[in-house]
């Protein structure tokens, strides 16, 4: 501290003055001593203030509750705010859950119903292909039996319909250009479809589509089975017209043999649905078709030779040796020596040789009392004893026997006696759009 002396008023005055050194730098500053007064009087007041707001505030104990309450409800609200959020996103999470679980119910209700179409598909493969053979199902067009394949995915609310969308072919379309269902869509808030509307008029489209297919597969078997019943009732009808009673119209049971044994009471067909039992009606009728069929093939329709005209019917005529009525106990077909000669159905050949005015003839048992002869002939290519199947070449045409020239004598036998053989050549030409 250094003093110095003023000498203005007369009476000399000590200044404080505060000396700062740094190293070479010397600062002083002259200390006032109003400067002193003032920085007392501020701290003076600045205690007071402080002490004067602590006695108050430790004094007045509702303020900070009240500060505290204050806080409490804000921290309510927030939470509050919290648990309603959450209330809301568990809202919105339950509804897609609810729409998924929905959507998932509706898929796996389409997977059995496809799975039903399926397993009716495989059930219908047999049948079909037996009629596809019978010539009932050449030319009707084959309907789609089952549905697309579902791929095995949890469904999702958004996107299972998109992709059902993209399997219905639907993808872009306006709502007014679909199928119209029969349920009216409600709308959203924002005036759109709702998920859920929107699921379930896929799902309707979906189910029609698969019950448009059922249908298809129940008027399928349907059609078959009138075909069926309709070429078997025309058999009968034709072979009747021939005089055969032996075609029965019912399958009858034949042994088994060279198979396992078989058998047990008779039970009907299980039939716990109508498709079930659609299939047992095509079934049979494919099976009466089948066994008519069978023996209307056993039956002599076809002709001995197809190239040769008809110079001579049946009943009686001219004998051309004594020139007097005769009966013509057959047919007689213009053929030129060495001719060839069919069967005219399977059988077992009984008559292989000369046999008086027929000259060489073969005679064929066909069963069930029917048996035809081929007479006249220049050379037999058969024996006695041997199994024929029909069309099979059995000899050649000549002039044996009691002729006037190269043809062949046709007769066809019911029970021994002669009966007109153009009966079965008629009945050939009409049953061969129902036997071949």
């Amino acid at each position: 501290m250094v003093s110095t002396e003023s000498r203005v008023f007369g009476k000399r005055a000590q200044k404080h003055i505060i000396i700062l050194a740094s190293g070479d730098k010397v600062r002083h500053m002259t200390f006032q001593p109003w400067m002193a007064a003032l920085s007392v009087c501020f701290v003076s007041v600045f205690s007071i203030g402080y002490i004067a707001a602590t006695s108050y505030l430790v004094l007045r104990d509702d303020l900070i509750g009240g500060t505290m309450a204050r806080q409490a409800r804000m921290q309510h609200e927030y939470e509050d705010r919290i648990a309603a959020l959450r209330a809301q996103v568990d809202r919105v999470t339950s509804r897609q859950l609810l729409d998924q679980q929905v959507v998932e119910d509706k898929v796996e209700k389409l997977l059995r119903q496809q799975m039903a179409l399926s397993s009716r598909h495989g059930k219908l493969g047999t049948l079909l292909d037996r009629a596809e053979e019978s010539g009932l199902a050449k030319d009707e067009e084959q309907p789609p039996l089952t549905a697309p394949m579902a791929h095995d995915k949890r469904a999702d609310a958004s996107g299972g319909i998109k992709a059902i969308e993209r399997l219905m072919g639907m993808g872009g379309r306006e709502p007014q250009q679909q199928m119209a269902l029969a349920y009216a869509p409600q709308v959203g808030s924002s005036g759109q479809e709702t998920i859920s509307d929107r699921s379930d008029r896929l799902f309707s489209k979906v189910t029609l589509s698969l019950k448009d297919i059922e249908q298809e597969q129940k008027a399928r078997i349907e059609n078959l089975t009138a075909g069926a019943s309709e070429a078997s009732d025309a058999i009968l009808n034709i072979v009747a017209r021939t005089g055969v009673t032996a075609v029965k119209d019912e399958p009858q049971a034949s042994p088994v043999e060279n198979e396992t044994a078989i058998g047990g009471p008779f039970v009907e067909p299980e039939t716990t649905e109508a498709f079930d039992s659609s299939l047992v009606a095509l079934d049979t009728a494919l099976a009466r078709l089948e066994h008519l069929r069978s023996q209307a093939r056993k039956l002599p329709f076809n002709n001995p030779s197809p190239a040769s005209d008809i110079t001579s019917q049946f009943g009686n005529r001219l004998d051309p040796f004594l020139g007097r009525l005769a009966l013509h106990a057959g047919i007689d077909f213009r053929a030129p020596t060495g001719t060839k000669i069919v069967a005219t159905a399977p059988g077992t050949v009984v008559t292989a040789g000369k046999n008086g005015g027929y000259g060489n003839m073969v005679e064929i048992d066909h069963g069930n009392g029917v048996s035809t002869r081929y007479a006249h002939l220049s050379t037999i290519l058969v024996n006695v004893g041997d199994s024929i199947s029909a069309g099979e070449a059995i000899a050649r045409s000549g002039s044996t026997g009691r002729s006037t020239g190269p043809h062949l004598h046709y007769e066809v036998r019911l029970n021994g006696e002669a009966v007109d053989p153009m009966r079965f050549l008629t009945a050939g030409i009409k049953l061969s759009h129902y036997i071949n």
